[in-house]
């Protein structure tokens, strides 16, 4: 079966921030409607995330996956020549990407929230800020999702399946 990585909560956080972004292109409409519901649900999702990088499981916790720029850089140097390790976490690519997509996904719920504010409300800005956030993740969700499959091939793993079950080979 494999080695346990992803725990119950790391795996729901995964799918519903997966879902949630995906769905909030078919909610566009402000007002309290499920576009800014499905956006608080994101804050609050990542607010849960962010404890349990701190008491966490093992492979959850950010001290046993968020790498140095010199190990993220030696890493991703050996992965151009073909030669980087494998990792049973989060590799340091990985990593960054992961807390990137935090970042980004936390200034979209706040510039969603931020637009609704009556400080805010019809500063143009903010919601191009909003929309440019929102792209961004779109292009790093495809990196993200092409990497897992081309380190899954390299590596016989699936990583995919791993995020689903939470056991890696």
């Amino acid at each position: 079966m494999g080695v346990k990585v992803w725990d119950p909560l790391v795996r729901i956080f995964h799918w519903t921030m997966v879902s949630v972004f995906f769905a909030n292109y078919f909610f566009l409409d402000g007002g309290y409607k499920p576009h800014d519901w499905l956006g608080y649900a994101v804050l609050a999702l990542l607010a849960l995330r962010v404890v349990w990088g701190f008491v966490g499981t093992r492979h959850a916790r950010f001290a046993d996956f968020v790498p140095t720029p010199g190990q993220f850089f030696a890493y991703v140097r050996d992965a151009l020549r073909g030669r980087e390790r494998r990792y049973v976490g989060h590799n340091p690519a990985a990593a960054a990407m992961v807390l990137t997509l935090m970042l980004l996904m936390t200034g979209i719920g706040v510039t969603g929230w931020m637009h609704g504010l009556d400080r805010f409300w019809g500063e143009e800005w903010v919601v191009d800020v909003h929309v440019l956030l929102c792209d961004i993740v779109a292009g790093l969700v495809v990196v993200h999702v092409s990497a897992a499959i081309l380190v899954s091939f390299k590596q016989r793993e699936n990583l995919i399946m791993a995020m689903i079950t939470g056991y890696k080979d």
